[in-house]
């Protein structure tokens, strides 16, 4: 068997993702004229390969692209990685309904930092949280499977936890206040008990200062019980500022949503 052949007969059966050891198994020759066969093929669009030696099959209607949709490859490169995953900030306030920014890269929590990838116009961001296995998570349906998402009262925690991955404390403070309708307050509380008690302070007085004070007002007593120390609002603007003890917070830099 020849390697588009192979490649045909893994997309009939729905398969749009291989590894070159696989390919290097099953087709004729040995592993550098296989290797040559792929390489041809890539010249062609015809298969892209995000990550090396993780290949994916380009249909016509993606080749524009020069690659598949992230969120239909992602989850296939975790698996074969034996990574767990979610898709998180940016891209998951938008899946949630919090469009006012659109990313320009699929934001993905991994377990370690690893590096963005870049595929034809597709571009892949990694963010490391060490405890993400314990976040509940959302699956939704893809045509090539599910994929998973960090839920609303995740990602609210999340959009405050790294800031400078989610467009700044301003732009967080907006999708606040898009994302709030999907956010249930006894699940928020739930995840806030997963998080640093520093990303409660901070979305509490982000979600007051946005008008969702029925939120703010399910993270109050959790915050004035596990609350040890004021906080700063953003962590690398110093400790000059006003302060609210309502949330242990030093308020060192303005927020400016754009509501």
């Amino acid at each position: 068997m020849w390697a588009r052949e192979y490649i045909d007969r893994l997309a009939s059966r729905g398969r749009h993702h291989f590894t070159a050891e696989e390919a290097i198994a099953t087709l004729q020759g040995g592993a550098s004229a296989v290797r040559a066969q792929l390489r041809r093929l890539k010249d062609r669009a015809v298969l892209a390969e995000p990550v090396r030696g993780f290949l994916i099959i380009i249909p016509p209607e993606y080749r524009h692209l020069g690659c598949l949709p992230a969120d239909q490859f992602v989850p296939q490169l975790m698996a074969a990685t034996n990574e767990p995953y979610y898709l998180a900030l940016l891209t998951a306030a938008q899946r949630h309904g919090a469009a006012h920014q659109r990313p320009q890269a699929v934001q993905v929590m991994v377990r370690k930092n690893r590096a963005a990838i870049e595929c034809g116009q597709v571009r892949v961001e990694f963010i490391a949280r060490g405890d993400l296995d314990k976040m509940p998570v959302t699956e939704v349906n893809t045509p090539r499977g599910v994929i998973r998402f960090s839920t609303p009262e995740v990602t609210a925690l999340e959009l405050v936890g790294y800031p400078n991955h989610s467009g700044g404390l301003s732009n967080v403070a907006t999708l606040l206040s898009e994302l709030a309708e999907e956010i249930d307050s006894e699940n928020l509380v739930a995840a806030a008990r997963l998080s640093p008690i520093s990303w409660s302070q901070r979305l509490g007085y982000l979600l007051e200062l946005v008008g969702q004070n029925a939120l703010a007002e399910a993270l109050k007593p959790f915050v004035a019980k596990y609350a040890r120390s004021f906080t700063p609002l953003r962590r690398a603007a110093g400790s000059a500022g006003s302060r609210t003890p309502t949330w242990k917070l030093i308020v060192n830099v303005e927020v400016e949503p754009d509501l």
